[in-house]
């Protein structure tokens, strides 16, 4: 059983301080774990402060959930919240496995988060406290995640905190998905893919003016064409072509080692992107109606 490894390191997991910030809710891990009961173990009826999600990835057994009896086997799952009285049992001939998960969800400040995370999970901790008591299959294999965060701590890889972390989250998630009905679908906040391209264009033109940056390139890169790219400049900005941008960036960059230092502006056009200094004296005099030597005594806007 692939989950047998856990029980070599049982309180690897519980070693850890965990505390999951999801939205506006605090997520404290508290027990997080495989257990086995021999065949015939009871686990007489007890209740949680706290949430505990049940997996059982072998063997089968009982739960009696609100004085009503279900049988369990492998693959099943099953959520007991604060105060839910229930009862356990092995069978009598198979001992039963059982993966846990225990935490305490707490409201945390109002803090500015991504809307669409604070939403998700408002969703997920609300239907969480309003699932049946009724046993299911894990249909979205949660329990996977247990053994991945085990490995993951097992072996130390860079970020495998953040990625315990992220496990529990799925958990949850999965374990919310599980009893939703079959064809439930959500839909993800969508870009406005003419800003998004305009921005990303820009941003590109930005990490490389310095080179040979051309409509065609930039287009490529976002998998468009560079008709397509032309029509989101003419749209998003009409006042200024994409040469216009090009030419307005790099002469930021000019003015900006200008400002700094005595590099000779010789050096400062080719690294800017323009072909020389005589270029750059004529494109300085157009915008700015003096020379680049001039501009070093004085502030002065772009036009």
């Amino acid at each position: 059983m692939i989950y047998q490894t856990m029980s070599q390191k049982s309180d690897l997991l519980e070693r850890l301080d965990i505390t999951v910030q999801w939205g506006h809710y605090e997520i404290v891990v508290l027990r997080f774990h495989l257990t086995s009961f021999p065949a015939g173990k009871i686990i007489d009826f007890h209740n949680h402060a706290e949430f505990e999600f049940h997996f059982i990835p072998k063997g089968k057994g009982k739960v009696i959930l609100a004085e009503q009896e279900y049988p369990l086997s492998q693959g099943m799952l099953y959520l007991t919240g604060p105060g839910v009285m229930h009862y356990q049992e092995a069978d009598q001939e198979e001992a039963m496995d059982e993966l846990c998960l225990h935490i305490d969800i707490r409201q945390k400040s109002r803090a500015e988060v991504d809307p669409w995370e604070v939403a998700e999970a408002e969703e997920c901790i609300d239907k969480l406290r309003k699932l049946p008591l009724i046993p299911i299959h894990d249909r979205h294999h949660a329990m996977n995640c247990f053994l991945e965060a085990y490995e993951a701590c097992e072996d130390k890889f860079t970020g495998y905190y953040t990625a315990i972390k992220q496990f529990v989250i799925s958990i949850l998630l999965k374990t919310a998905r599980a009893y939703d009905p079959e064809g439930v679908r959500a839909e993800a906040p969508v870009r406005d893919m003419l800003t998004y391209r305009y921005e990303y264009a820009i941003q590109y033109i930005r990490a490389n003016y310095s080179g040979a940056v051309t409509l065609d390139n930039v287009a490529e890169k976002l998998n468009i064409s560079s008709r397509q790219l032309q029509r989101i400049f003419n749209k998003v900005n009409p006042d200024q072509s994409f040469s216009q941008i090009l030419e307005n960036i790099r002469l930021e960059g000019v003015c900006r080692k200008l400002s700094e230092g005595n590099q000779p502006i010789e050096q400062i056009a080719q690294s800017e992107g323009f072909t020389n200094a005589n270029y750059l004296h004529n494109v300085f005099r157009k915008r700015l109606g003096i020379t680049p030597a001039t501009y070093r005594n004085g502030k002065h806007t772009i036009k």
